[in-house]
């Protein structure tokens, strides 16, 4: 064979192994992340210091597929692909897409820290600015009324402080009705008056639901936490480490350490009223959390739903073998509970 034939079969080559590296695919490829231990990064001012065992979130590792990881993901049931529309809005561009995820992780640790402050007896003091519009659904009423920045602070006269209050009273509405919104633009309070409309398919909203048409709004307020406290999680996006947030920060409000000695993962979005809710990539967090050596996995219950965060943790955990306990909660009282039931690690 001669020289030329073997340079360009090498040519080849490499213009193919690039090809299959930077070309690609509309779905999003992620696989088990890792397990943070979370006294590392939260520090209550004058808090207690000396835990014998650690809270820890987990992560799922997350990045746009390429042809590669589209055919790797298929040889393991922890690694997974998700259509593009399936994760991402119409339109949204990478980096509104991180935007949207810090939001939700820094509300996430707000509300971590309410929960946590309030169990533990601490003073916790708000003022309130409205809820912040992060995303506006192209198509729909708001689209071209509202912007990303807007403050609602009021529906039809009644004041709106949280994001759970607005999407309560827009809830159960038809497209024959309307509202009046009242925001507040660089400054000024303006007041509109919107309508209802489906919300697209690649949503997947209940056939019957309607909205204005904004997604993922934010309670947007400054609250201010005494003693205080600080998170640095700059490189984790989302809202489901919330459970996990607000147990470490509740353990360093109190004299006594609640992990008992043990390492315990977990995963779930918290509230302010302090219910757990659902996730996604439960069972790649129970892979992330058995490698990190965790004893106990805290899961959300979702009520005992037939396919809840829970029960897949269980599949996970018994598929890959692990000694770990999955622990199902509904709130951060029964995760509370259940520490307070165990013995000291020996």
């Amino acid at each position: 064979m001669s020289g030329s034939k073997i340079k360009k079969r090498w040519i080849v080559l490499i213009l193919l192994l690039l090809f299959v590296q930077f070309y690609q695919l509309p779905y999003y490829y992620s696989q088990p992340g890792g397990a943070k231990v979370l006294d590392e990064v939260i520090a209550v001012e004058g808090g207690f210091t000396e835990e014998e065992g650690s809270f820890m979130l987990t992560t799922v590792q997350m990045g746009k597929a390429n042809l590669f990881f589209y055919a790797w993901a298929h040889l393991s049931p922890y690694r997974m692909i998700y259509p593009e529309e399936q994760l991402r809005y119409e339109g949204e561009t990478d980096d509104e897409y991180q935007h949207r995820q810090i939001m939700a992780m820094t509300s996430s640790q707000e509300v971590a820290k309410i929960v946590a402050y309030e169990a533990a007896g601490k003073i916790v003091e708000y003022e309130h600015k409205g809820v912040l519009v992060t995303t506006l659904i192209e198509g729909m009423p708001a689209h071209d009324v509202l912007q990303m920045g807007d403050h609602i602070v009021a529906v039809d006269g009644e004041q709106i402080v949280t994001s759970e209050q607005l999407i309560e009273t827009l809830q159960g509405k038809t497209q024959t009705e309307t509202v009046e919104i009242t925001y507040i633009r660089d400054g000024l309070e303006q007041t509109a008056e919107l309508g209802f409309s489906p919300f697209p398919e690649e949503m997947n909203a209940p056939e019957d639901r309607v909205g204005i048409g904004i997604s993922a709004p934010v309670t947007d307020r400054e609250v201010t936490f005494e003693p205080n406290v600080t998170i640095d999680t700059s490189q984790i996006g989302g809202p489901s480490a919330g459970l996990m947030f607000a147990l470490e920060i509740y353990n360093q409000l109190l004299e006594a350490d609640i992990t008992k000695g043990y390492d315990i993962a977990g995963t779930g979005t918290i509230n302010e009223d302090g219910m757990v809710g659902r996730i996604g990539g439960a069972a790649q967090k129970v892979v992330a959390a058995d490698k990190a050596g965790a004893r106990y996995f805290f899961a959300p219950n979702e009520g005992g739903a037939y396919n809840s965060n829970y029960l897949e943790a269980v599949e996970a955990a018994s598929d890959i073998g692990t000694d770990m306990e999955v622990i199902a909660v509904d709130t951060f009282e029964e995760a509370i509970n259940f520490l307070q039931s165990l013995p000291e690690k020996s």
